[in-house]
């Protein structure tokens, strides 16, 4: 058999095995494509569930509801049912849009771990991302609250509530759905980010927080603060009458 022969049958052999070698990757590469698309039935958190609470009351309240999820997005240790969890009891605060995975039980509660300053509360409100700072506030932030609404009379206002408010607590960022209709009576539902932010508060300044919050559609805004922020809690604020003074 001449020279040229056997070259020719050895680039023929490379050629083949390539391809095979070719085909065997795209192969693999698709089943691995498939099976990160594939869809998964997780547990999720419907509402908060307290620390303490056991799985079984919150599956009995409708705290958790069955999701399906990709493959690539299931959260390490979650859970597809409550019955390995019914006899625990949450053990860190489950908010709203979490995955439900086994660490977050055991036997026992831990112990808050909040630290709240001697003679003060600790009082928690959920914000979205634009009235939280856009996420740069974390435990140990020192804020100013800003108070957005209707006086007594009616009149719209936003003035500066309470100032040098140490933050205590953030709990982690999830989405929830908000449906409004406009004037022409159309539906519009939006995703919005929010997350549980804790403060340490006198009674009164706690009062005044829940207050404002809650009444005459108010809105509140964290204010990030400095060691040079100047700040004077209680002035005049701004009104549709000096907005532009």
């Amino acid at each position: 058999m001449g020279r040229r022969t056997l070259l020719l049958i050895a680039a023929l052999v490379v050629a083949v095995l390539g391809t095979a070698a070719v085909f065997v990757y795209a192969q693999n590469a698709k089943t691995e494509g498939t099976t990160a698309q594939q869809l998964v039935t997780v547990l999720v958190a419907k509402s908060n569930i307290a620390v303490g609470t056991t799985g079984s009351a919150a599956s009995a309240n409708g705290a958790f509801t069955a999701t399906a999820v990709r493959a690539t997005d299931v959260v390490p240790g979650a859970l597809s049912d409550a019955t390995p969890i019914a006899g625990l009891v949450a053990t860190i605060p489950v908010f709203p849009g979490q995955q439900i995975i086994s660490a977050q039980w055991g036997a026992t509660a831990l112990t808050s771990g909040l630290t709240v300053a001697p003679g003060q509360v600790a009082v928690s409100v959920q914000l979205g991302d634009p009235q939280r700072v856009a996420g740069f506030l974390s435990p140990g932030s020192e804020i100013a609250v800003i108070a957005s609404g209707l006086d007594a009379n009616q009149k719209p206002f936003t003035r500066t509530l309470l100032s040098k408010v140490a933050v205590i607590g953030v709990g982690p960022t999830t989405v929830v759905s908000k449906t409004t209709t406009d004037a022409t009576s159309n539906v519009n539902t939006e995703q919005i980010s929010t997350a549980i932010l804790t403060l340490s508060l006198s009674q009164t300044d706690a009062e005044k927080l829940v207050f404002a919050q809650g009444t005459g559609g108010g809105q509140l805004y964290f204010a990030l603060m400095t060691k040079d922020s100047k700040v004077v809690p209680n002035a005049p604020g701004i009104t549709a009458g000096n907005l532009f003074k």
